[in-house]
């Protein structure tokens, strides 16, 4: 399956362009990252979380930096009580009060691992990208011989919907002459059926840019609508399952997603290998963070592999002129985080470098498959 995290292509495109054009400022920058989704109580755990981190991070702030950071704090919490729609299970919050009073929030229908907190001179945009990546956009079509429901997801949630009827065919019990007619007269109801919905998927296909195709249907469907598919859909369905027509959309939604799931691990292992020997054979891959950030810097990425979890990285021996210390350092509430403030901040770069300059970027959930390369490799678009 391929994977496309370029800006044309995702969910969150407008906003992620804009967030990587943030130009470094000797002020703090927050990048907040909150699971909106209440605990077993039925509570809120935000609100707790805030108070101990905000008190925290503006002791250590000063000056001019002190009286931004405390602008951008209020601001958050009046955007936390008035502007948060219930159905929000994640929320990404960037805010520079001091840099022409930036803010910049994106609410998402799917839950983040936990609470964050950066404070840096760019917005960190790491767990962001691998949200869009972990949910991306692909049609569902769900169909049987005389309907059609097609949807496009992304980022966990209903984008669009369209539905396709056509008349509704039935069996009889006519024989002699009439029976071969009858049934060639269903057959061809049938096959129009089938035409509609396959044009109705191509349009929106190309009208939305999408890569991943799932189709759900009967059995007696499925031959039908394959027969009538052109090459170019074929070759971006991810998988034919079994579903009925009346199947409820969140129903559809998690059974399609996690198809998309089981089939980009297979895909991950598969890309990496493909790396690996490219890079083994002198040919056009990089591996480790120093020939990847040296990569990056010349725009010969075409696609960007990095482990899922930034602890995973491997500190690079040496770096490239681009990846100097920013004028704030940057600190970090992530889980398990420790004294790992620099790899978050690499993982960072790694992937907004990628994202600016139009190459794809996989996160590898399963640590072991980067584990011999520190993390991170690249295929290339050209050698220098």
């Amino acid at each position: 399956m391929t994977k496309s995290t370029t800006a044309l292509e995702t969910p969150l495109r407008q906003q992620l362009d804009r967030l990587a054009a943030f130009e470094p400022t000797d002020f703090p920058v927050l990048s907040l990252y909150l699971d909106m989704r209440p605990n077993e109580n039925g509570r809120r755990t935000w609100d707790v979380f805030l108070r101990k981190v905000f008190t925290e991070r503006q002791q250590a702030l000063k000056g001019e930096a002190r009286k931004s950071f405390e602008h951008d704090t209020e601001r958050i919490r009046e955007y936390l009580e008035a502007d948060v729609r219930k159905s929000a299970d994640g929320l990404a919050l960037f805010a520079c009060s001091a840099a022409d009073g930036y803010f910049e929030a994106v609410q998402v229908d799917v839950p983040l691992d936990a609470h964050w907190l950066f404070v840096g001179s760019v917005p960190h945009l790491y767990p962001l990208m691998r949200l869009n990546d972990q949910f991306p956009r692909y049609a569902a079509l769900v169909a049987d011989t005389n309907s059609a429901r097609l949807y496009v997801f992304g980022l966990g949630a209903r984008e669009t919907e369209r539905e396709v009827k056509n008349v509704k065919t039935r069996r009889t019990t006519m024989g002699g002459w009439s029976q071969p007619r009858y049934q060639r007269h269903i057959e061809n109801f049938h096959l129009q059926h089938m035409k509609e919905v396959i044009d109705v998927l191509d349009r929106t296909v190309r009208a939305e840019s999408l890569n991943h195709i799932v189709i759900a249907c009967d059995a007696v469907t499925r031959p039908l609508l394959m027969e009538q598919m052109p090459k170019h859909l074929t070759a971006k369905v991810i998988d034919v399952t079994a579903l009925d027509i009346k199947t409820p959309e969140h129903e559809i939604l998690s059974e399609t997603l996690e198809i998309l799931r089981e089939r980009d691990a297979d895909t991950d292992s598969a890309q990496v290998q493909r790396m690996v020997d490219a890079w083994n054979a002198n040919g056009l891959a990089v591996v480790g963070p120093e020939d990847t950030l040296r990569a990056l810097q010349m725009g010969q990425v075409e696609e960007l592999l990095i482990a899922a979890s930034p602890t995973e990285l491997r500190r690079p021996v040496e770096v490239t002129s681009d990846m100097t210390p920013a004028p704030v350092d940057i600190d970090t509430t992530a889980p398990n985080n420790a004294d790992e403030s620099d790899r978050h901040r690499l993982a960072d770069h790694f992937v907004v470098h990628a994202h600016t300059s139009g190459a794809r970027v996989r996160f590898i959930e399963d640590p072991k498959l980067l584990a011999d390369v520190g993390g991170v490799g690249a295929l290339l678009r050209f050698r220098i």
